[in-house]
């Protein structure tokens, strides 16, 4: 019998940073999900995570003792093992660049099984197995296709941070847009899901230039592009390249969703006249906003997504949890709950 896919999607714990408040930003949202949470939050199913990257809270680079405490908040899990997440890199995830790129991520987060003995991850064990490397990568749910890419901030300014500091403004590689394109191209029978830690610029909440600085959302670094700090700015070193929305403007609506972070909201904010969820080029574009509590405290509320594909149709339903009673109660936020269309009907799982 075909049943529904339920995904639930959040990123920007910055666990080591809301630890020192003594919050587990992670393990609690996954236990609200599964148990319940202490504010009267209610229980949820989803099938995979996406997490969007920035597990990192520190302003400098990740260490083996930031992995152990990582991994133990992902493995708070009662219902889910650690293949039902799925991760991409953020730019607090960064190596720096005197270090062997992106380290840290490759033998603790490892979506592709590389390092399983840190990691813990067996692509075998996958219920939908990865195609690719740590860096980009599809896996496939039905007639859905995930195209999943990591943020690239690592190797120096000004595409890449130093060995301090957030260096907002997103990057990835030639090489990994080129993949991406293809796969767009060759997939055009599936629903296409892009997830990405970043935004694309001018598509939903202060993703415009200057935008997350002005706003107060992102730190200024000089030398690391800070009017490209709310939105994917890089593609190699060719800075506000915008090949992403080059080829859709070009394409339109040949991907379905576009799913990202990296900019702490409150789910009600339109900085910039833009919302959390926006349609450009005939792609939604959702920012799935943070799931920390205290790294920006001034723009953090604590949520996430579930977005639920129901077998033969062609939408797809947004919700948002709130997993804090500091911005409304804890639990579905129920105003901001949308309908996003698909441009094939889900064939079920």
């Amino acid at each position: 019998m075909e049943k529904p896919f339920r995904l639930w999607a959040g990123g920007c714990s910055h666990i080591s940073t809301d630890i020192q408040y003594g919050r587990r930003s992670l393990a609690e949202a996954i236990i609200q999900s599964e148990r319940g949470g202490s504010d009267g939050g209610p229980t949820f199913d989803w099938d995979v995570m996406v997490h969007l990257g920035d597990l990192v809270g520190r302003q400098g680079t990740p260490d083996d003792e930031e992995g152990r405490l990582v991994l133990g908040q992902f493995l708070s899990s009662k219902k889910h093992p650690r293949e039902h997440f799925y991760n991409v890199l953020g730019n607090h995830d960064a190596s720096g660049p005197e270090e062997p790129a992106q380290w840290w991520f490759r033998k603790w987060i490892d979506p592709a099984g590389e390092s399983p003995e840190t990691s813990g991850i067996k692509n075998e064990c996958r219920p939908y197995p990865v195609v690719g490397t740590w860096e980009r990568y599809s896996f496939q749910v039905g007639n859905i296709l995930f195209l999943m890419m990591g943020d690239r901030n690592d190797g120096g300014p000004p595409a890449g941070r130093r060995s301090r500091g957030g260096y907002p403004a997103g990057k990835v590689t030639l090489e990994t847009f080129n993949w991406w394109r293809g796969m767009v191209e060759e997939n055009s029978d599936m629903i296409i899901i892009t997830a990405h830690h970043h935004m694309l610029k001018e598509t939903t909440v202060a993703s415009g230039k200057w935008e997350g600085v002005k706003g107060g959302y992102h730190g200024r670094f000089d030398d690391g592009a800070p009017e490209g700090a709310s939105y994917l700015y890089f593609v190699g070193e060719e800075p506000d390249a915008q090949k992403f929305e080059n080829f859709l403007a070009g394409n339109p609506g040949s991907v379905d969703i576009w799913l990202g972070g990296h900019t702490h909201t409150s789910p009600d904010d339109k900085y910039g006249g833009k919302t959390h969820i926006e349609n450009r080029w005939g792609t939604t574009f959702i920012n799935v906003a943070a799931m920390t509590k205290y790294h920006v405290s001034s723009r953090s509320v604590p949520m996430s997504r579930l977005l639920t594909f129901n077998p033969q149709e062609d939408l797809a339903n947004v919700s948002c949890y709130l997993h804090t009673s500091d911005y409304s109660e804890q639990g579905w936020y129920e105003s901001v709950e949308e309908d996003v269309t698909l441009r094939h009907r889900f064939s079920g799982i």
